[in-house]
């Protein structure tokens, strides 16, 4: 989930105000039982696809089909470009009707990485991670490496907390569990933190701690913007990756 070039167009649309979700009944508040963060062995939430939807609205998080994210930096030492597209595509996995987001990053100009991945958000607001199918190029655009890739419910492999609705802070979640494919785990740092990037300098910012298991010394930063999203992407121990938002385009 994760990227360079002069972006000439800026959409200030993507700061607009986004719908909460209602309650599934008039009058009755809607719960949503969060996963219990503990070993992977034993994590199985329980899904029910009826409480799911392909809206993610999520101000910290809105996935508004038809905008593309450009997040410019450096990783493993070149200039990066990454191409976060939303696309109007569905895909059910696990029973439940996902938001295909396409993500390619370019590494010195040429394609590295290719993901499409899947979301989904509870009917209380949370964002949950249903799977991803990535690949890893060489230099003449062949496939050299799949790992990573997972669907949720096939082999083993379970979905999870992408992002809380209301953050809790230092509360841990499980983003996904593929035993030695992914075990992504965050966690909320603030809710009130200050952030610069390319596309502008924001407060109140969410800053987000991502680690795992298959990288322990590895530790990730994020920082979200409420009606816009991912703005930063670094690495603050144990890697030099840095990506910023650039530019949002319609």
């Amino acid at each position: 989930m994760n990227r360079f070039g002069c972006i000439a167009v800026t959409v200030a649309c993507a700061a607009a105000a986004v719908a909460v979700p209602a309650a599934a009944r008039a009058g009755t508040a809607p719960s949503c039982p969060l996963p219990v963060f503990g070993p992977g062995s034993s994590y199985h939430p329980a899904i029910r696809p009826s409480d799911f939807s392909a809206d993610v609205t999520d101000p910290w998080f809105p996935l508004r089909p038809g905008l593309t994210y450009l997040y410019t930096g450096t990783k493993d030492g070149k200039k990066a470009l990454d191409v976060f597209q939303v696309s109007s595509a569905t895909k059910k996995v696990d029973g439940v009707l996902t938001r295909v987001v396409n993500d390619r990053l370019f590494l010195a100009g040429a394609l590295e990485e290719r993901t499409t991945d899947y979301y989904a958000q509870d009917r209380c607001g949370s964002v949950w991670y249903f799977g991803e199918d990535t690949a890893t190029l060489d230099r003449n655009g062949h496939v050299t490496d799949r790992s990573g890739s997972f669907l949720a419910g096939v082999n083993g492999a379970q979905p999870g907390v992408y992002l809380q609705a209301r953050p809790q802070i230092g509360r841990w979640f499980r983003q996904e569990w593929y035993r030695g494919q992914a075990e992504d785990r965050f966690r909320a740092l603030s809710t009130s933190a200050s952030v610069a990037a390319r596309y502008g300098r924001f407060s109140h910012a969410l800053r987000t701690e991502e680690r795992t298991d298959l990288e322990p010394g590895v530790v990730d930063n994020k920082y979200y913007v409420r009606g816009l999203g991912v703005v930063k992407e670094l690495a603050v121990r144990g890697g030099t990756e840095i990506l910023q938002l650039t530019d949002v385009l319609r």
